[in-house]
């Protein structure tokens, strides 16, 4: 987990307060049937199973999803229309915005809170797929995704107590990792410990605009899985792929992203996944397919393949 900066936040900070908060390009983008991923709290699973193949591609088709937040994660509040509230994301960095990804989500969705109470010394990151966050009694309360970060209160022998925006709450010790907030993970992973990492997300249903793991898109997954290791990465492909650092095709290793362009290669990069080795890649493919490994060698892959990043430290 990258280190979770508060810097460019004002004293008063916006915190997200459901399991996934959805950001939409407009406030008039979410439809009628979106509803269960508008409220607060969120069903998130609901949502995902009441929509269509149709309807699930109409969210990038007609533009209307951008990306997701995961609970804890703090935004800027530039406007507020109404019961909407437009957004910047600093932790999932843009070309679209110099202070993160920009959006709109519903305004109940987000809860300000002071920046001294909300901060913590340790955070507590999110490592099972999935986990839920239980009451002292051990109700649980609300499931929460892969890569939720939250402020740490105090730990226990078998749990965590830690901050939400509607209250403190308790996590399994087995399922988060502890880190110090201003330093990010000790020691970041490798690219194989990157490649691990999603693996354990094989068979999961891609999801436009997809930031959590009840559904990733291409981008989506390999930001999530860069973070799990301990690096920050842009957001959206197109974006990764002019960051990090330039690998040739001929030097790729396991954990380096693979990006691919329409025009065998020549225009639009449209996709990015894992490279894993023997010219086989990790990805979230499109609506539709769920997260799979397949060979890039003698595939359409293969002709759009257009270049190589390294966001991991080799060692």
């Amino acid at each position: 987990m990258f280190k979770q900066t508060f810097d460019q936040l004002e004293e008063e900070l916006w915190i997200t307060a459901v399991q996934v908060a959805t950001v939409w390009t407009s406030p008039e983008s979410a439809r009628d049937i979106d509803l269960p991923g508008l409220t607060n709290p969120t069903n998130i699973n609901q949502w995902l199973n009441s929509l269509s193949y149709e309807t699930t591609v109409a969210l990038c088709d007609e533009n209307r999803v951008q990306t997701q937040l995961l609970l804890g994660e703090a935004v800027i509040v530039t406007e507020i229309k109404g019961e909407w509230a437009h957004v910047v994301i600093p932790s999932q960095p843009s070309k679209k915005d110099d202070r993160g990804y920009p959006g709109w989500v519903p305004h109940k969705q987000l809860k300000k809170m002071d920046k001294n109470e909300w901060f913590r010394a340790k955070t507590a990151a999110v490592t099972a797929p999935k986990v839920w966050l239980e009451a002292a009694n051990g109700d649980k309360q609300m499931e929460v995704s892969y890569m939720t970060c939250l402020p740490v209160v105090h730990q226990i022998s078998n749990r965590v107590k830690v901050k939400t925006p509607d209250g403190d709450y308790f996590l399994p010790t087995d399922s988060v990792s502890v880190f110090h907030t201003n330093h990010g993970i000790k020691e970041p992973g490798t690219g194989d410990d990157i490649v691990n990492s999603s693996k354990q997300f094989l068979g999961l249903d891609y999801f436009w605009g997809g930031m959590s793991s009840f559904g990733y898109d291409c981008s989506g997954f390999v930001y999530a899985m860069n973070k799990a290791n301990g690096y920050q990465i842009p957001r959206d492909a197109s974006d990764q792929a002019n960051a990090g650092k330039e690998v040739s095709l001929h030097k790729i290793l396991p954990g380096d992203l693979l990006f691919f362009a329409y025009e065998e290669g020549k225009g639009r990069i449209h996709h990015v996944g894992i490279y894993i080795g023997n010219d086989q890649m990790v990805h979230s493919p499109k609506t539709g397919k769920p997260i799979e490994i397949t060979s890039v060698k003698n595939t359409t892959y293969e002709k759009e393949l257009c270049k190589a990043r390294r966001y991991w430290k080799w060692r």
